[in-house]
């Protein structure tokens, strides 16, 4: 068997076209599945911390610390880091638990509340101020009932 000059050149030409087919094919696989690495503009930026003056506050102070069974007690003060128009809740101690009370106020211009309560039974009640759906508390007071 003989071959000439043009089929050698031919095999040559169909075996170079293969070979740039199949590196153009591959690259192609690898470019799609490549994932990019992540420069410090992708990658996820830690969220800062609050300063304690952008940190939110209430603070409280009863009108009186001891009233009789059916009396009403007034607490007020001022909110740091809460919009106007927040809504507070009171709150009392019950078994080691916090529970809501009635009583409630929302933040006016100038960041101040101020809230009525009826305490009816008697003994020593302690009370907070709560920002509602935050994790935000005034110091507790104490009322006693008597």
């Amino acid at each position: 068997m003989h071959t000439t000059q043009r089929q050698i050149s031919r095999a040559l030409a169909a075996g170079a076209l293969s070979v740039a087919l199949l590196s153009a094919g591959s690259a192609g696989a690898f470019a799609t599945e490549a994932k990019p690495t992540p420069s410090p503009t992708m990658s996820a930026r830690p969220k800062p911390k609050p300063s304690p003056t952008t940190m939110a506050s209430i603070s409280v102070k009863a009108n009186t610390t001891s009233v009789k069974p059916g009396d009403s007690v007034t607490l007020s003060g001022r909110t740091s880091g809460l919009k106007v128009g927040w809504p507070l809740v009171l709150q009392h101690q019950k078994g080691g638990k916090w529970i809501p009370l009635k009583a409630t106020a929302k933040v006016k211009n100038g960041s101040s509340y101020s809230l009525t309560a009826k305490l009816s039974n008697p003994g020593t009640e302690h009370l907070r101020v709560s920002a509602v759906g935050k994790k935000v508390y005034s110091p507790t007071v104490t009322v006693k009932v008597s």
